[in-house]
């Protein structure tokens, strides 16, 4: 059976041979320099010596370097490393020389261990450099002939150095670090791997100019996220493409990479540091604990389930309407948790029955509320749909979670409830005081004033108590106030509602919007160029989610500060440049107008609303807005059977409920609505509709008695 030759040992072999002539040659040099260059001057007692000795060092060198490595290397990537490793071992074995020769067979000249040693060294540590260096050589002169990438390097630190290097060396890169740029002037003129630093961040649009680069690469791991949004935006400007360090942990693992390098991202462009939350105790309360959300296939619902289910929680319940997006992350979660007890349940938040079937079956511990309608524009052509699935579906929720125990039940709202100019904000405010009023009848006990929103039987209506009315909250004369119980002890359903801004990369979001409209080579459109909104990751909003949820204590508004407002129009922009490519030249962008319901910018609070800190300096409560509750359900119970009516007035309605909702411009889903208000007048004399549940006759007519309504329309 032949055994196939390595290339590797095949130079190995070379390198022994040379190794053995380089070090005959070395010390014969050095005793013949020291007598002239002249051989018959050499005493005969040296040459003697030296003859005698010299087949036992080569055979004890050729040993030692063996096992210090010195034929396993691969030369192409010789470094510092090698270079050390290499010259400590040909001084350790001239040193050995030294002491042997001389004890043993006879003291030579001086010179003769002096330039012995020093021409070893060269020659053995030169012959396994020259191969870089050629191959280094020819490089450059495949470079010089081919211009076709060219970097910047922006950082002369660690990481900027380590980039360099892997360019310097990949034959697979095609690409050439050609100039390096740092803040710090100490570093101005001086080289890296014989890359010059030219200049500070300001230097850049005309160093890239000067060096004709076409890529930049920014490796500054450590820097703060505003000084990096400067320098990004600077960066911007030269049209180069972008590409940056995920962050300082690549650092600390050794792992600054080409490889590792990534497209910068939007987010890089926000100019604030990531929100940082203390999550061990959130996660704490989350194991072993019965979590429900809705919505969990959605973009934050979906990220939730990921986070929960990486913390030992009891059982997940991921409930969603829409199959597609439940069945990926079931398969997701499945496949990176298997130990995780799972449950994946279809079902719309609108169906009363079948929620509160889920929560007698599973009776969870905490709810993460996150299935809704957020799409401003269509919500405007669709109010009814709106109310029916953000608000009533809110409602029949929450009343579940109060009636089967549940301990926390957590909103996730939108800062487009402040002020709101569209149905969709609108509809989220109510959905905030729907949680406000539950929390309020939570600590009152007065579960006699909700309205029968869910239109089946449940258990209080029957006078079964699923839960202990809390004593030192209870109402005041017959009216119930909402306030916050902190450092008081609670035993209802605690229920808070979670705001922030829009959210990176989510769906409908509109980074994926322009992204696709680059990638088709135009035009991006922008409804406006003064619209502003605030950012968030997606990471960032569930962290202050679970973190809601832990800490919650009843009917707070939790507030992330999401630093300054960002320009739409500067965000679609900043895209462009990333992507290489130049606005309003290679890709146009178009302003649209702004579409129904849309305002120019987004609060965070309402004024009257306040501030209230909280550990974490970048989260803030709102301080509840009071109202009365009872006359708020009884405006929801007509709410939502107007809604179910598909009213052509439920614009009109929600104005009067929500004091700070200012509609905009012309409402289409009214008009749509009123366009039917004529054909169903036609209808009037038909004979009434057949209810579409089959309810208990009994119950029905206690419920028509008491609300002077059929119920049968939920």
């Amino acid at each position: 059976m032949r055994t196939k030759l390595h290339h590797w040992k095949v130079i190995a072999t070379g390198l022994i041979l040379f190794d053995a002539a380089a070090m005959i040659f070395s010390y014969f040099f050095g005793l013949w320099l020291r007598f002239d260059f002249q051989y018959t001057n050499i005493p005969i007692e040296y040459l003697s010596a030296y003859a005698r000795f010299l087949p036992w060092y080569l055979a004890a060198a050729v040993i030692f370097f063996w096992f210090m490595r010195m034929y396993r290397g691969i030369w192409r990537f010789a470094g510092l490393f090698e270079f050390l490793r290499y010259g400590s071992a040909s001084l350790t074995a001239s040193i050995a020389h030294a002491v042997c020769i001389t004890v043993f067979f006879q003291r030579m000249p001086f010179s003769y261990y002096i330039v012995g040693a020093a021409m070893q060294f060269i020659l053995l540590v030169g012959v396994r450099f020259s191969y870089r260096f050629i191959l280094d050589g020819f490089r450059k002169k495949e470079d010089a002939g081919n211009e076709g990438q060219r970097a910047m390097i922006i950082g002369a630190g660690a990481a900027g150095r380590n980039v360099i290097r892997e360019l310097q060396q990949s034959e697979k890169m095609k690409c050439k670090p050609c100039c390096i740029i740092d803040d710090n002037s100490n570093k101005w003129g001086r080289f890296i791997d014989g890359i010059p630093v030219v200049g500070g961040r300001e230097s850049i649009p005309s160093n890239a100019k000067k060096f004709n680069v076409n890529q930049i690469y920014f490796c500054i791991p450590t820097i703060a996220a505003r000084e990096k949004k400067e320098i990004l935006d600077i960066c911007n400007e030269t049209g180069c493409s972008l590409k940056s360090l995920p962050g300082i942990y690549q650092l600390a693992n050794d792992e600054v990479l080409v490889s590792r390098l990534k497209p910068v991202a939007v987010e890089d462009l926000l100019g604030r540091e990531p929100i940082r939350v203390d999550m061990e105790g959130t996660f704490q309360y989350i194991k072993g604990k019965t979590i429900l959300v809705t919505g969990g296939g959605g973009s934050i619902g979906s990220e939730l389930c990921r986070q929960i289910a990486a913390h030992d929680p009891k059982q997940l319940i991921i409930f969603d309407i829409y199959e597609n997006n439940a069945y990926a992350i079931e398969q997701e979660l499945r496949r990176n948790r298997p130990e995780l007890n799972l449950t994946v349940l279809i079902g719309s938040v609108r169906d009363s029955r079948r929620i509160n079937q889920v929560f007698e079956l599973y009776h969870p511990d905490i709810v993460y509320h996150a299935a809704a309608h957020k799409h401003v524009p269509l919500m405007e052509y669709s109010p009814n749909e709106a109310i029916k699935n953000n608000v009533v579906g809110t409602y029949k929720t929450a009343y579940a979670a109060l009636t089967h125990g549940t301990q926390r039940f957590v909103l996730i709202s939108t800062d487009k409830a402040v002020n709101p100019t569209n149905i969709m904000g609108a509809s989220k405010r109510l959905c905030e005081m729907v949680i406000q009023s539950m929390d309020a009848v939570s600590k009152s006990g007065r579960i006699d004033i909700l309205p029968f929103i869910h239109a089946h039987k449940d258990k209080v209506i029957y006078g079964q108590k699923v839960y202990d009315p809390v004593d030192h909250m209870a109402a005041e004369g017959g009216k119930i106030k909402i306030e916050s119980v902190k450092n008081k002890e609670r035993t209802g359903t605690q229920f808070v509602a979670v705001r922030f801004g829009n959210v990176l990369g989510s769906n409908g979001s509109v980074i994926p919007l322009f992204q696709n409209q680059i990638a088709e080579g135009g035009p991006v459109t922008v409804t406006h160029p003064e619209i502003t909104r605030f950012f968030m990751t997606i990471p960032e909003a569930v962290s202050l989610v679970l973190q809601a949820g832990a800490n919650a204590w009843g009917g707070e508004i939790f507030v992330l500060d999401m630093g300054e407002p960002i320009k739409i129009d500067t965000l679609a922009r900043n895209l462009i440049k990333l992507s290489g490519l130049k606005p309003d030249e290679d890709i146009e962008i178009q302003y649209t107008g702004l579409r129904p319901g849309e305002k120019l910018y987004e609060e965070k609070l309402m004024a009257e609303e306040g501030l209230k800190k909280t550990d974490n300096e970048l989260i803030y409560i709102g301080k509840p807005i009071p109202f009365d509750v009872e006359t708020f359900l009884q405006q929801l119970e007509e709410l939502a059977k107007a809604s179910y009516e598909n009213s052509p007035d439920i614009v009109e309605m929600v104005e009067e409920i929500v004091t700070t909702f200012h509609p905009v411009g012309e409402k289409p889903g009214n008009q749509e609505s009123k366009d039917m208000t004529q054909k169903n007048k036609q209808q009037e004399n038909k004979p009434a509709r057949t209810p579409v549940l089959n309810y208990d006759e009994q119950w029905v007519k206690e419920y028509k008695e008491q609300h002077g309504t059929d119920p049968s329309f939920f």
